[in-house]
């Protein structure tokens, strides 16, 4: 205790450093906090935040906001009850220390003389498998490797391999592509893909995988991503196939079956993943979509068919060997192109009906990776479950606890 008196006690003359938010959370627990806990408080949130009432932090369960009002401000988490905030002593900045449920994404505001008031979307609470652990054996980045496409004439594409520590060039290692791969390659960004990877290698919950990080091509100054990721065609699959991993497998030892093949992305990525393992289930046969974007961004009728098509082409065509995990929110995007959470909906119900082994994971975020990341321990266990390295195949089927359910249905909340 002595050390936080002496640390606050210097706020008065010097700005507090960024602190911990298990630090943060035990300071603001002394009644009353210490002095230069306001300070604290602002280096660690920001003031900006603070002012417009959009500041949190969080770590696992364990979260802290703060908000400036004249008068009493009120928490709003989800659809919790109303939390009343304590005031930090000599300031108008209120805060409060309190837990989310972990593997999720969750949403917040502040009621404030009877009006809402700042708030969030899409606040991630990680599970403990996104953080890095100092007993797990930490993987090797690769350096950004750039490629010339000649299936899309002259695309230039960014990727990254990512080897874990377990990998045995004598041992053919499973793998796993994940588009938009910049968005994956930071160990403490938003993401946290690779602290879960070592994690769970590490607890034998997934098997040792070779790990692709692939960005969107550009052919000059045109952008290639919907094109890519939107079209509902092979033309990626055999880029995949024929180009990027044919560079790898000269690197690296993986294992040719797409039992041992997974594929992943977000929004226009999880139409793009799913559209790579329906297309060709002979190269990837586990898929995980978030936030998909099953509309009709590159629909162009009696053309190109789009996103849109598949609930029914699901439902119409023959059976693939895949499994499937859909994640998505009450809250994402609903535009010219179609209803990302309806279509989401549709394709579970689609996958259901024709018996496909697949979860849909339906929170209330927006068109946003927090949900997605902070559940990603979940979905790569799930997808990897069962995993047999003796096996080349495997028949995959819908759970018994997912076939005993109904059909998904929505109802109006808003009208």
């Amino acid at each position: 205790m002595k050390y936080y008196l002496l640390f606050f006690a210097g706020c008065a003359a010097f700005p507090a450093d960024k602190l911990p938010v298990s630090q943060l959370i035990e300071i603001s627990r002394q009644n009353p906090p210490p002095p230069g806990f306001r300070d604290a408080v602002a280096a660690t949130l920001g003031e900006a935040d603070i002012q417009k009432g959009t500041a949190v932090v969080g770590e696992g369960p364990d979260f802290f906001w703060a908000v400036e009002s004249t008068v009493l401000p009120v928490l709003v988490v989800d659809d919790d009850p109303s939390i009343a905030m304590q005031r930090i002593k000599g300031s108008d900045t209120w805060f409060h220390a309190g837990r989310m449920t972990v593997g999720t994404s969750h949403m917040f505001h502040y009621v404030i003389g009877g009006s809402p008031f700042g708030g969030k979307n899409d606040i991630a609470a990680y599970l403990p498998e996104s953080y890095a652990h100092p007993d797990v054996p930490q993987g090797k980045l690769s350096a950004k490797i750039i490629h010339t496409s000649k299936i899309y004439p002259g695309m230039e594409t960014n990727y990254w391999i990512y080897v874990p520590a377990q990998y045995d060039p004598k041992t053919p290692a499973a793998l796993m592509v994940w588009q938009d791969g910049e968005g994956h390659i930071n160990r403490d960004g938003g993401a946290r893909t690779l602290n879960v990877i070592d994690n769970l290698i590490h607890e034998k919950r997934i098997p040792v995988m070779i790990q692709v990080f692939i960005s969107p091509g550009v052919v000059g100054d045109k952008k290639m991503r919907s094109m890519e990721y939107d079209t509902v065609d092979d033309t990626y699959d055999r880029f995949l196939r024929d180009e990027i991993l044919a560079d790898v497998e000269k690197q690296y030892n993986l294992r040719p079956d797409s039992y041992s093949r997974g594929i992943a992305g977000s929004s226009s990525g999880g139409i793009c993943s799913f559209n790579a393992a329906w297309f060709h289930p002979e190269l990837f046969s586990r898929v995980l979509s978030r936030i998909g974007s099953f509309t009709s961004i590159q629909w162009h009728p009696g053309a190109i068919d789009g996103g849109n098509v598949y609930p029914f082409k699901i439902r119409k065509e023959a059976k693939r060997n895949i499994r499937v995990w859909l994640q998505d929110g009450s809250n994402d995007l609903e535009n010219e192109h179609g209803s990302w959470p309806l279509q989401n909906i549709e394709m579970a119900n689609s996958l259901k009906l024709q018996g496909y082994d697949f979860h849909l994971s339906f929170g209330t975020g927006t068109h946003n990776g927090a949900h997605g990341n902070s559940e990603a321990p979940l979905e790569l266990a799930w997808l990897w479950r069962d995993y047999d390295p003796s096996k080349t195949e495997q028949t995959y089927e819908m759970e018994p606890t997912e076939a005993a359910k109904s059909m998904f249905r929505v109802k109006l909340t808003e009208r």
